[in-house]
C-alpha cells in the first residue's frame, strides 16, 4: 500500500495527517477505498492495498502508487521509481515516463476517479468508518472529484 507499511485498518486509526477520512465498500471493488483530506486540502485516496493516489491542494496528483511501482510528479512529469533490494541497500530506479506512459497512467487514474464519483452519486457506496463521525466526507469528496476531470501533474510530490 504505497510503501506505507501500515495495514488498511491502521491507516484508518493512526492516518492523523488525514484529519477528514472515510473507509467505503464499492460494489466494483474488491476491497474497501480509504479517502482522506489533509488540513491543507490535499487528498489521499487508497484502492484496496496497491493503487494509491495522492493528490496537493489544487487537486495535481503527485504520487501515486499502482502495479507495484511507486510515481512521483517533479515539475509536472510523472517518474517511476522501482525499489531494487539487494544484500547491503535499498537502490530506487528512476524511469521518466514517455508522454504515452504518462497519458496512459493519468487516464487509469481518471478513470478509478470517475468509477468512485459514480458509485458515490449513485448511492452505492456503503460506509464502513468515517473520522471524524460527523464530518460530510462524502459531500467532499464528490464535489472533489466533479473538478478532477482535467487532472494535471503536480510539480513537486509534496503535499501543498
Amino acid at each position: 500500500m504505497a510503501r506505507e507499511e501500515a495495514d488498511r485498518e491502521d491507516l484508518m486509526r493512526e492516518a492523523t495527517a488525514l484529519v477528514e477520512r472515510i473507509e467505503l465498500r464499492c460494489p466494483d471493488d474488491a476491497e474497501p477505498v480509504i479517502a482522506g483530506f489533509r488540513s491543507n486540502g490535499c487528498l489521499s485516496l487508497y484502492f484496496g492495498q496497491e493503487v494509491v493516489y495522492h493528490f496537493n491542494s489544487l487537486g495535481q496528483l503527485r504520487r501515486l502508487f499502482y502495479q507495484g511501482l511507486l510515481y512521483k510528479a517533479e515539475q509536472g512529469r510523472l517518474a517511476s521509481l522501482n525499489r531494487q533490494r539487494t544484500a547491503t541497500a535499498v537502490e530506487l530506479q528512476r524511469h521518466d515516463l514517455t508522454d504515452q506512459e504518462s497519458f496512459d497512467l493519468i487516464e487509469q487514474v481518471k478513470a478509478d476517479l470517475r468509477r468512485l464519483l459514480a458509485n458515490l452519486r449513485d448511492h452505492r457506496t456503503q460506509v464502513l468508518g468515517q473520522v471524524p463521525e460527523q464530518a460530510n466526507i462524502i459531500g467532499r469528496l464528490i464535489v472533489w472529484l466533479e473538478e478532477s476531470d482535467d487532472l494535471e501533474v503536480a510539480s513537486s510530490p509534496h503535499a501543498r
